[in-house]
């Protein structure tokens, strides 16, 4: 009976269009950022490294290299804040978690084939 409910819950939460995502893709995300009353959306372009939770609760981590220092953000797939997901390449990847890519360095040691 409760399950029901709170599953009825997180689909009035879940957006109607989100794209297929799977690890290895390069994304862009475009996320809102709100500083007192302006808005303004900031793009984070990157490698999807893993990607965990079910339903509404749907979260994935992306991965880029800033001057040789590597940053990671983690998204909510259904968040209001996410406004929009771009898939750029579709990486060919063997496992559910690339944290391998965190030990090299460099343009071609964190290149992934591309699928399809």
């Amino acid at each position: 009976m409760t399950a029901q409910i709170i599953e009825e819950i997180e689909k009035s939460q879940m957006k109607e269009t989100v794209p297929e995502l799977r690890v290895g893709d390069t994304v862009v995300v475009d996320k809102m950022i709100v500083e007192g009353k302006k808005k303004r959306i900031q793009k984070f372009e990157g490698v999807i490294t893993q990607i965990t939770g079910i339903r509404s609760r749907l979260r994935f981590t992306v991965r880029k290299v800033l001057g040789r220092i590597g940053v990671e953000k983690t998204f909510l797939l259904h968040s209001s804040q996410v406004a929009d997901i771009k898939v750029l390449k579709k990486g060919k990847a063997r496992r559910a978690r690339l944290h391998y890519l965190r030990n090299r360095i460099g343009t071609k040691a964190t290149r992934l084939k591309t699928r399809g």
